[in-house]
């Protein structure tokens, strides 16, 4: 059923019932004036001949009929237009119009009620006459007919006009919601035809000026926008789903074919030297190592680029860098690592993001930056930094006392899979570091460290939040697109 129908009955229902009771109302005041004029002239009659009444019965208690005659006829002249009873104690006397006598009178006095012969209703007033030889009482009686009369119009009035309000103030109702609803109607037939699932065609709104019309326009306009942002997220998380497969594929397989011939040795030499077989162990566990680190990788990469915004919370980079650097100090004790942090050092991110890009730092560090002699000193610095046109800024500083990165190298360390001479790592670690700083809106350079030996790595990131990335395809790129994977990488 259309709205402008709906309105329509629902209008023609509530307008009568409306007016019905409106006509109850006007029925009950009306009445009620006209008791009130009716009463009101009751009492002027009453006040008028109560002295004729109690003339009358005192000529009567004096046994003069001609006096009492006279009497009577003054006090019926002087009623008018009301009936007239008067009981005394030496009789009654009644005239003019009102009900028969043997109808009882309510005990009320000097109030106005209603008595009823048959179906002739009156209005009445007793009031009390007090003569010399007793009490008596003078009633007054006004037929209610005029009043009901002049009630059984205003009724019938109010029946007409009901009736005349259903099919007007329906047909009224329909016609207005018909135009009212006019810009509804042309926002339903402009979504019609749109189908997100087969069409780029979204909704185009001008506004009508009609405030829900342009709010529902409004909601659908955001509800596509956010199905056109999902369906993306779904793409790229099937892009990141079927990349992982294939990167996992690509980079595992030599591992594997390692492992599995050493397997075979093990399995085809049951007689093999004990020390070729602690050899042959020695590379399993070194294979197995390597493929759950390059899974570890694999996944912590496909994270990142799947991280929403709502993930994002202010996070202390003075306390992460404290917990990477206890956990690295654990792992490998033989080396000195030192941590030089500012507390306060806050900017708004994922934190195990963060904490991801810091251990990846120091395994670097303690991997690739040891001396000549084979030790390992690392320090790690946080504090804040402020520059022009940047604004405020966390800097992260990883220094070691190894042999640097070449010029050179210095942007190809952070592709994919990139490892160095001799490396045992899954080419991943800076990777991620990369990854980590591109989320937060940062950067990351490599120079030589301080006093020209060895490395440093600087990261910056911005304290104030910003929006994630619209391009996160890290882990895609790994897959062997064709896409660029020189770093740093594009931001949009």
């Amino acid at each position: 059923m259309r709205l402008s129908t709906r309105i329509g009955i629902a209008v023609g229902v509530t307008v009568p019932l409306l007016v019905l009771a409106s006509g109850w109302l006007l029925l009950r005041l009306v009445d009620h004036d006209l008791h009130t004029a009716e009463d009101d002239h009751l009492r002027a009659r009453a006040a008028a001949v109560v002295p004729d009444a109690r003339a009358l019965l005192r000529a009567s208690a004096g046994g003069r009929p001609k006096a009492a005659d006279n009497r009577e006829r003054q006090l019926y002249t002087a009623a008018l237009d009301v009936g007239v009873r008067v009981v005394g104690p030496d009789g009654t006397f009644s005239g003019g119009p009102q009900p028969d006598a043997s109808v009882p009178l309510p005990a009320r006095r000097n109030t106005p009620v209603t008595v009823r012969d048959g179906a002739t209703s009156w209005r009445a007033l007793t009031v009390p006459v007090r003569t010399g030889r007793g009490p008596g009482t003078l009633t007054v009686f006004s037929p209610n007919a005029a009043d009901q009369a002049q009630l059984r119009l205003v009724r019938r009035r109010v029946l007409w006009t009901t009736l005349l309000a259903v099919p007007l103030s329906g047909l009224l109702a329909w016609g207005i919601a018909t135009g009212a609803s006019g810009p509804l109607r042309r926002l339903g037939r402009r979504t019609a035809g749109l189908d997100p699932r087969t069409s780029t065609a979204r909704l185009h709104h001008e506004p009508t000026g009609v405030t829900e019309v342009d709010e529902l326009a409004a909601t659908l306009q955001k509800a596509l926008a956010r199905y056109d942002e999902q369906a993306a997220r779904t793409a790229e998380a099937l892009d990141t789903a079927r990349s992982f497969s294939s990167a996992a594929s690509h980079e595992l397989r030599t591992p594997l074919m390692s492992m599995g011939t050493n397997l075979d040795i093990l399995a085809g030499h049951p007689g093999l030297p004990e020390a070729e077989r602690a050899e042959v162990l020695a590379d399993l566990r070194a294979e197995h190592a390597r493929l759950l680190n390059l899974l570890v990788m694999l996944r912590e990469l496909g994270r990142g680029d799947l991280v929403e915004a709502e993930a994002f919370r202010t996070v202390d980079v003075s306390e992460t860098a404290d917990a990477a650097v206890a956990e690295a100090r654990a792992r490998v004790p033989d080396a000195r690592i030192t941590l030089d942090a500012v507390p306060g050092a806050t900017v708004h991110g994922w934190e195990p993001g963060l904490r991801l890009l810091l251990d990846n730092l120091l395994a670097n560090a303690l991997a690739h930056g040891r001396d000549a002699a084979g030790r390992a000193s690392v320090a790690v610095g946080v504090r804040r930094v402020a520059e022009a046109g940047a604004g405020d800024q966390v800097m992260v500083t990883v220094d070691d006392r190894g042999p640097g990165v070449p010029p050179e190298a210095r942007t190809r360390i952070f592709e994919r899979f990139r490892r160095g001479p001799g490396s045992a790592g899954t080419g991943l670690g800076l990777t991620l570091v990369a990854q980590q700083t591109a989320l937060h809106r940062g950067t990351v350079t490599v120079a030589d460290g301080p006093g020209g030996t060895g490395a440093r790595f600087e990261v910056r990131l911005p304290s104030t939040g910003g929006t994630l990335p619209a391009q996160r395809d890290w882990l895609i790129t790994t897959a062997g697109t064709k896409r660029s994977q020189s770093f740093p990488k594009d931001a949009s």
